[in-house]
């Protein structure tokens, strides 16, 4: 009785107090989401046009990195009169970025006054972002949305697997953490048998009604958990993000916790873009934030059904504007309706990174997940496994050996490899007791090291 008292009152209470008191958009930008969420496509797709050409036109007055792009495309914003229009404009790149980021910031920002991100550069190349606090407000209420479609309430405690996680020190901090949002975490940099029992351990006290974070860390935790046979925790939610969930790894979850997982997709970039709802139909794009592109290898659009590159507009970030980021992804766009009654548009799935595609002599690319998922569900004793491709004909297969491993599973494994690749492959396999995360705490299932 306590404990939900406590829940009303941060709900209710302090988090409103503490908006007010800081003068944050967030609880306000937050309710109006709410709303909007049930507004027909159309309704949606026009509040999302009047943002992106609102955005055009601050770009073309205030920052100079796009006035060149404006001028060398030979546009202007006002000759931008429908969505289909916004393909003549320049497409942004990662290097666009690196080589241009003082440059991409906007006049009248003070780029020390700023919020400053780094990418975990998972390519090997970091970016540096720079961002308003409002803008860093918003977002945070887009994933507060999205947060309640797990069953989680503002003010519920959270439990975390997440690397390298950012714990309360002074005791201001610690108030806050208290007052606004209680979270346990476990550090997925340090996952160990006695990490995972102070977590339990933790998680008994404070009871929180949501787990959120990377999915194969959560997959790990669900490991550990099926091993010592524990079986009374169970959230509200479960909040998937950060890295593709792979179907194998959603059912042991879900077998484990006893709920399903609701998987989110985002970047550091311009934070969350897709997330799915309790109906688990596909996941709902972010459209009032965001102006989303799915785009074949000759820059048309992909159709419902087909994979795309994935280009986005930030359609909050003045500061430092992203118009038509390559987020270097690659995902399936939808014409499906969500039986939920949303009008936020789906997309039906991440099929990966293209950093995680891997590459055949002919030049045709396969997702790395997929084969992930093929071989650890069609061969006995594979627990988990990672693919490094170092040269067009050179893989490296790291391999968690399991319950029925043998010489049997690296014999089909080769024979599914020269299935996919040729004949002429060569790999080498290397046995690791667990399969180690980046200095982000996230996990690669496949690796491309060609250029």
């Amino acid at each position: 009785m306590a404990m939900n008292l406590m829940h009303w009152l941060r709900r209710k209470f302090f988090h409103p107090l503490f908006g007010l008191f800081t003068h944050s958009p967030k609880i306000a930008y937050w309710m109006e989401l709410e709303r909007t969420q049930h507004f027909p496509e159309a309704q949606l797709r026009a509040i999302q046009w009047q943002r992106t050409q609102e955005l055009l036109i601050f770009a073309w007055k205030n920052n100079e990195f796009y006035r060149n792009r404006f001028e060398k495309a030979g546009v202007h914003p006002t000759d931008f009169k429908t969505p289909e229009d916004l393909r003549r404009f320049p497409i942004l790149t990662k290097a666009d970025i690196r080589n241009n980021t003082l440059e991409l910031i906007s006049r009248g920002f003070d780029r020390t006054t700023l919020q400053f991100a780094k990418t975990g550069g998972s390519t090997g190349k970091a970016l540096e972002l720079y961002f308003t606090e409002e803008c860093s407000e918003l977002r945070n209420a887009c994933a507060l949305r999205h947060d309640r479609w797990t069953g989680w309430e503002v003010g519920e405690p959270i439990a975390a697997c997440w690397g390298n996680p950012q714990l309360p020190t002074t005791w201001k901090e610690k108030l806050k953490h208290w007052l606004l949002q209680p979270m346990i975490y476990l550090d997925t940099m340090s996952v160990s048998s006695l990490s995972v029992e102070a977590f339990i351990k933790e998680w008994r006290q404070v009871q929180p009604t949501l787990l959120y974070g990377h999915a194969h860390s959560i997959f790990v935790l669900a490991q550990f958990l099926k091993e010592l046979g524990v079986t009374d925790l169970r959230p509200k939610g479960i909040l998937s993000t950060s890295m593709m969930l792979i179907p194998s790894e959603r059912v042991l979850i879900e077998e484990v916790f006893d709920r399903k997982v609701i998987n989110r997709y985002g970047c550091e970039e311009v934070s969350l873009i897709g997330c799915e709802c309790e109906r688990h139909e596909g996941m709902h794009l972010n459209i009032e934030h965001l102006f989303i592109e799915f785009l074949k290898e000759d820059d048309t659009p992909a159709s419902p059904g087909e994979p795309g590159r994935i280009i986005v507009t930030d359609l909050m970030n003045f500061a430092m504007p992203l118009i038509r980021y390559q987020v270097e992804d690659v995902g399936v766009p939808s014409d499906r309706k969500c039986s939920c009654g949303r009008g936020m548009p789906l997309m039906e799935s991440v099929t990966g990174r293209e950093a995680d595609f891997l590459v055949r002599r002919d030049g045709s690319r396969v997702a790395g997940v997929s084969l992930i998922e093929n071989t650890l569900t069609r061969f006995p004793g594979l627990d988990q496994m990672q693919i490094i491709q170092h040269q067009i004909d050179q893989f490296e297969i790291a391999i968690v050996r399991g319950k029925g491993f043998g010489e049997a599973t690296i014999s089909a494994l080769k024979d599914y490899f020269h299935q996919q690749f040729g004949p002429d492959i060569n790999f080498h396999i290397r046995y690791v007791d667990i399969l180690h995360p980046e200095k982000n705490g996230k996990f690669r299932f496949s690796i491309c090291m060609l250029k």
